[in-house]
């Protein structure tokens, strides 16, 4: 029994020892960074349109359809899918009822388009009547292909913390070793596009009669750092 005892507890000296280990090994820390901007390529547009009346007279009046058509025609000259254009929202689901009580009663609609390319707003707005858009805006906008870059972006700042870590330990005569540990820091700067900017286009397609210039969209911009450990053979 006496025999026992003594076996338990040099064995629990034993683990405590080893839990009490400091890794020796020479170590060296390192971080590489990788980054780039992109345009983004799938851009969600919020339009709305609302029938107006001519010099304020209810019998002149500028429907709905009128306002819709035009929009529908110029996303097809554009080369954009119909199913590209969704509604969102209708000021009314019942208006006639409302019109025969007011005629100056005005429904208004909002819509969601797709666009590859931002500058085909231009087009599109400039075929569509200005006063009867009440106002546009970006929703949301992405990169479809994204994660390829992300993931592209990952493994070349993990490149760069493996050269930078070998020519240092071999400035000093070592050789570097395996890696012991990897920590990912991600930073993703999407960029902020205001309602006020877009308004400010399609206003002067309407004041000077002509195109508008190009939007210069902001990029994207992925930028990741990988901190690294590696062993100095």
């Amino acid at each position: 029994m006496r025999k026992l005892f003594v076996f338990a507890f040099a064995t629990l000296i034993s683990i405590s020892a080893m839990a009490q280990q400091v890794d020796l090994r020479k170590k060296i820390t390192v971080s590489g960074t990788a980054e780039m901007e992109v345009t983004p390529d799938i851009i969600y547009l919020s339009i709305s349109l609302k029938e107006y009346l001519k010099d304020g007279n209810s019998k002149k009046k500028v429907e709905i359809t009128d306002l819709e058509n035009q929009l529908y025609k110029a996303i097809q000259a554009a080369g954009i899918p119909k199913e590209n254009l969704m509604i969102n929202s209708l000021s009314s689901f019942n208006t006639a009822p409302e019109k025969k009580k007011n005629p100056d009663f005005l429904v208004s609609k909002q819509y969601r388009l797709k666009v590859t390319d931002l500058n085909k707003w231009n087009e599109i707005i400039g075929s569509v009547d200005p006063k009867g858009v009440a106002y546009t805006n970006v929703d949301s906008y992405d990169y479809s292909k994204i994660e390829a870059l992300k993931k592209d972006l990952k493994i070349k700042a993990l490149q760069a913390a493996k050269v930078k870590a070998t020519y240092l330990v071999e400035a000093l005569g070592e050789q570097l070793g395996g890696v012991i540990d990897i920590q990912e820091q991600g930073n993703e700067n999407y960029p902020v596009y205001r309602a006020s900017g877009m308004m400010m286009k399609s206003a002067m397609v309407d004041d000077n009669g002509g195109s508008a210039p190009e939007i210069d969209f902001k990029k994207i911009k992925l930028s990741y750092v990988m901190n690294t450990v590696f062993q100095i053979k």
